[in-house]
């Protein structure tokens, strides 16, 4: 009787532990799974966007201090400790050669002085192919959209350790064959800009000065300008229609606006900033370098003003900071999430990762190849998603229904 008892209180412990591990599992499965946060309103917020600033606030005495690197996403390309002095050695070295060109990507449908009603420009790195296949078959892809011309580019530098010269041989190895796919990929889709600087991380300020720079020169009639990472998902017809009522003459840049976030000082971190490089308590306001949108105009702008604005190893806030010298303030959108949506508090358990969400945002970031391809099919697909409300309602407060 005693070993039955006994055999039975193992069984019992096993389907225990069996079913705790079972729900371990699920929880860490959709902990992978891409999460955002539903929007604020039930209608397209492109129509009536509500101005939301993130604003790190002063902690109270002894709490922990919030820091910028808390609110940023991974780096492009994987980095280590950053060299300081190589740095402010080379860092006045800001023009380099384009070693791949699209000199005709902006050329309108015939009409004499026309440019692309929106410019999609994406920052990647040599590696990411597959990524740029995404964004070429779904949000990127080049044409009439809503009745606008969209055209598309991919913003590279050299893989780093792959030799930046462009006046040295092709040589063999990894070096000739990072050439020869690139410029075959450029030949099949004409998309790819590649200047002669490494690809690093704290180089993607000299990605962006030289795309303000090649765009004033290669796109002088560019209505807008869509400039974000790779593994974004983007929702072209929103974007379209929030900027159907703004004039591309005007200043406009609209993103994820970003304002207080202050410096880190600790030296282990991928961020550190050390007060020799930066001495001021704050960054200017910017918007998060995810995925921003910005006028014609406000484009040739910064490109003369980021020319006398010191390098800054952080792409986005040098932005900013060129943005505060042409006394710009960015502009808030609650569509753009580029600094990824955790699920609400009120449904922790909601699987965010559907179309009823992504329907309403303009910018989402943080997916992979494979879940940017498969939310633009569930979006786009015949019939299309099955949503509580099929048809735009009046914007407001956020609420669950039923």
């Amino acid at each position: 009787m005693r070993w039955r008892l006994r055999l039975r209180g193992d069984a019992l412990l096993t389907l225990i532990l069996g079913a705790a591990l079972s729900l371990l599992l699920y929880a860490q499965r959709d902990g992978r799974a891409p999460t955002t946060r539903a929007p604020r309103a039930q209608g397209r917020a492109a129509r009536g966007p509500t101005p939301r600033l993130r604003v790190f606030q002063a902690p109270d005495e002894g709490a922990a201090l919030q820091v910028y690197e808390e609110d940023t996403p991974e780096p492009p390309t994987p980095t280590g400790p950053f060299d300081f002095r190589g740095y402010l050695r080379a860092k006045d070295q800001r023009r380099f050669p384009l070693l791949i060109n699209q000199p005709h990507k902006c050329r309108g449908d015939g009409a004499p002085g026309a440019g692309p009603d929106l410019l999609i420009a994406v920052k990647s790195v040599a590696a990411d192919f597959e990524r740029r296949q995404a964004v070429r078959q779904t949000w990127g892809a080049e044409g009439r959209v809503q009745g606008a011309l969209v055209r598309r580019v991919f913003l590279l530098g050299v893989p780093k350790g792959a030799g930046s010269d462009p006046t040295e041989a092709e040589g063999t190895g990894s070096q000739a064959r990072w050439r020869a796919l690139l410029r075959a990929e450029s030949r099949t889709y004409t998309d790819i800009l590649l200047w002669a600087f490494d690809d690093t991380f704290f180089n993607l300020t000299l990605k962006e000065i030289h795309f303000l720079a090649w765009a004033s020169a290669y796109c002088p009639n560019v209505r807008f300008v869509f400039k974000g990472d790779a593994d974004v998902f983007m929702h072209v017809g929103n974007l379209l229609e929030f900027l159907a009522a703004r004039d591309p003459a005007q200043d406009l840049l609209v993103g994820d606006v970003i304002v207080q976030a202050r410096p880190i000082r600790a030296r282990a971190s991928k961020y550190y900033i050390p007060e020799a490089v930066y001495g001021l308590p704050a960054y200017p306001a910017y918007a998060g370098g995810g995925g921003f949108v910005l006028s014609g105009a406000t484009l040739r702008r910064l490109a003369g003003a980021c020319a006398q604005v010191e390098l800054f190893p952080i792409d986005d806030v040098f932005l900013g900071m060129c943005l505060q010298r042409l006394r710009l303030t960015p502009e808030p959108h609650p569509a753009f999430r580029t600094f990824g949506i955790p699920q609400p508090s009120a449904a922790p358990h909601l699987r965010t990762f559907d179309p009823c969400f992504y329907r309403e945002l303009v910018v989402v970031h943080g997916l992979s190849a494979a879940d940017i391809w498969l939310m633009w099919h569930l979006l786009h697909g015949s019939p299309g998603p099955a949503c509580a409300h099929p048809q735009p309602v009046a914007a407001g407060p956020f609420q669950w229904g039923p």
